[in-house]
């Protein structure tokens, strides 16, 4: 890459190079390359744990989270991990086709298949085939879907899983499948419709669509995971409406309503949805449930606001664009964590336990992970109410987290039909072109044109109005000029259309900036929260361990830096 002056703003490449040196350094090498599963950062010295999720899980969120960090980065750091991850993963298969917990030399857990894990399972697996064609990749998948449908419970109209864990001798309880039980079938099943919709669009496996099929009507018309009025059931057996499962599931369900174009069901996971927000800050932080893990917001659950929101604005539900990049500029940006000069940590491993606990460079191997659980204004949660302080940082939050980078990264620039849509107004370079955002200093966005588009649009914030936005192109030293007031110029109120666009064009648009106070409740609780245009700048009462939205510069001219944009030549749609 060439370098040049850009603006010093957000860039999610920057940030998935990050975790990818978390994906790294939460290996433990003295454990077969299993990563730790979770981080105590309040502690001192700061030290890491395994935890039963390690095998399926966390190698499953690993593998799919490293290949999308490189899909935005071009970087080949930590191969040899990845590697690792991806040998383990496929170990973790039993003849039956089911991905199975081993056994921990400290804590004996019982292996079996737990359903949450296959989830994570099939998308390592698909991203995997998607973006490598590794025979290894299809032939378990293949071998895994065929398994995930030969264990399911079958009846007219549903199928479920009655546990939450499948042993080698079946299912624990022939009684559990003769009285139809399917506890939390959201965590079991309904996630799972993400991942298998995928593989089938890529290799056309007959049994994943089936999968989806009978699983979302289970979910949507007979398990009772979520009311008519589109809240979650908060009932125990339904994990007290946990967020991330809940959220989760309606990502799924809007991905197949968009692949059927069943306007339907995305007006089912609509109606959850907008009842989701009203729980949630307009910055993105979500409660954990709606009882004891209410307090502790999870990453995972962030992440699933972000991609189910931009499933539903390429439904047509364009206002969504501006609630998702609001999303990723605030709770997801701060959620990583860059600043550990606040953690203690050591280079002693004299009081590490083998295979389940290290206090070895904790704070370096973390760098670039995702909080897993955070309050509002606090990277450590430690709340009155609750469980009050568990842990800091989750493995599937890291995973999760990358992924939430790859989503707006990826959405941030689209095409479809020859129409180029600038949907996020965050840097990026792309085979069209390049988006240089001075937001939140200034309100300008620069378009840099790579080759000829015939149809180009520009989403612009709600805040930002029409009657005094301008817009100037420029190509071969000749500069026209236009603005917001034509009424022809817009498209689902909200996009700007600039028509054809040519190879070497520069594109200027400017706006006014909004600046703003808002008050946001979470779980009952009020936070003030000023606003410069999309981007918190600051939250009160502030945090008190590991303050969030507290040191962002509050400059009225960008800063600039010397850089470029990594342009891959191929992209994948996930």
């Amino acid at each position: 890459m060439g370098k040049r002056q850009i603006p010093d703003t957000l860039l999610l490449e920057e940030r998935a190079a990050h975790a990818l040196n978390a994906m790294v350094g939460m290996e433990d090498e003295d454990h077969g390359g299993i990563p730790f599963f979770n981080a105590d950062l309040n502690h001192k010295p700061a030290f890491m744990t395994h935890g039963d999720w390690d095998y399926g899980s966390s190698h499953g969120r690993m593998v799919d989270s490293m290949i999308l960090a490189r899909l935005m980065t071009g970087s080949d750091y930590g191969v040899e991990t990845e590697r690792r991850y991806r040998d383990n993963l496929l170990s973790f298969f039993k003849a039956d086709g089911m991905s199975y917990r081993g056994r921990n030399p400290v804590k004996n857990w019982e292996p079996n298949a737990n359903l949450i894990d296959q989830r994570a399972v099939l998308l390592a697996l698909t991203t995997w085939f998607m973006t490598t064609g590794d025979s290894r990749a299809k032939e378990a998948a293949d071998r895994h879907v065929a398994a995930l449908k030969r264990i399911a419970v079958k009846e007219k109209d549903v199928w479920y899983y009655p546990a939450s864990e499948y042993t080698e001798k079946g299912w624990p309880s022939a009684n559990a499948v003769q009285l139809r039980l399917a506890p939390d079938p959201a965590a079991f099943s309904g996630r799972l419709i993400m991942p298998l919709l995928k593989y089938h669009e890529l290799t056309g496996n007959p049994d994943a669509y089936e999968l989806c099929q009978f699983f979302a009507h289970m979910i949507v018309h007979r398990s009772g995971v979520f009311n008519e009025d589109g809240s979650f059931n908060s009932a125990l057996a339904y994990r007290s409406g946990h967020f991330h499962t809940r959220l989760g599931t309606l990502d799924a369900i809007a991905r197949l309503g968009y692949y059927n174009r069943d306007a339907s069901l995305i007006n089912w996971v609509k109606k959850s949805y907008d009842w989701a927000l009203t729980w949630s800050t307009a910055f993105g932080w979500t409660p954990g449930d709606m009882h004891d893990q209410a307090y502790e917001h999870e990453t995972c659950s962030l992440v699933d606001l972000i991609a189910t929101g931009i499933t539903l604005a390429r439904s047509g539900y364009t206002s969504y664009w501006g609630v998702v990049e609001r999303f990723l500029r605030n709770h997801l940006a701060e959620s990583q964590l860059l600043d550990l000069s606040w953690v203690e940590e050591t280079d002693d491993k004299s009081n590490d336990i083998p295979g389940w606990l290290s206090y070895y460079k904790v704070a370096q191997r973390t760098r670039g992970s995702f909080a897993g659980y955070s309050a509002p204004n606090d990277f450590i949660c430690d709340h009155n109410h609750g469980r009050g302080h568990t842990s800091d940082l989750q493995i599937c939050c890291l995973g999760s987290g990358t992924r939430g980078l790859y989503m707006g990264w990826s959405n941030t620039v689209t095409e479809e039909n020859g129409k180029v849509s600038v949907n996020f107004l965050l840097s990026r370079g792309s085979r069209w072109l390049d988006v240089s955002s001075y937001l939140p200093y200034e309100g300008k966005v620069e378009l840099d044109i790579h080759r000829d588009i015939p149809k180009l649009q520009i989403r612009i914030p709600e805040w930002a109005g029409y009657t005094k936005l301008r817009f100037t192109r420029t190509l071969g030293g000749e500069t026209s000029e236009g603005t917001g007031t034509e009424p022809s110029r817009w498209l689902g109120g909200c996009f700007l259309q600039l028509g054809p666009a040519h190879a070497g064009e520069k594109i200027v648009v400017t706006f006014p900036l909004s600046f703003r106070t808002t008050t946001e409740t979470a779980m009952g609780e009020s936070f003030e929260t000023k606003w410069r245009g999309d981007d918190v700048i600051d939250i009160t009462p502030r945090g008190k361990r590991k303050p969030l939205y507290s040191g962002r510069p509050n400059l009225d001219r960008a800063p600039m830096r010397e850089g470029d944009y990594y342009r891959p030549e191929r992209e994948y749609v996930w």
